[in-house]
């Protein structure tokens, strides 16, 4: 009995179980924006920042300092269109800064 195997790349495989799975893709996705808010708002805003959670396509960021929180909601969209850029990928439609 003879098999026929189609070969793939592991990539390949990679990508059809993640964009396959809803959970999985949501989770890679919040770890990406998390990183991403670490990288590009640098180390004092990061110095404030509690949590960072993406739900629904909307960014939830719990700041300690009320000041700072203000600062950041005059650059909102900019933030979203920054995070979304660098995803290369629309995942977050807005941000509540709490």
């Amino acid at each position: 009995m003879k098999r026929n195997f189609e070969s793939k790349s592991i990539k390949i495989i990679l990508d059809n179980l993640i964009t396959g799975s809803k959970s999985l893709n949501s989770g890679l996705n919040n770890i990406k924006v998390q990183k991403l808010w670490q990288e590009t708002m640098g180390s004092n805003v990061n110095s404030y920042t509690k949590e960072i959670t993406l739900k629904n396509k909307t960014l939830y960021v719990s700041l300690s300092s009320s000041v700072l929180r203000q600062e950041l909601s005059y650059g909102k969209q900019k933030i979203v269109d920054l995070i979304n850029k660098e995803i290369g990928n629309e995942i977050i439609t807005k941000i509540v800064l709490r």
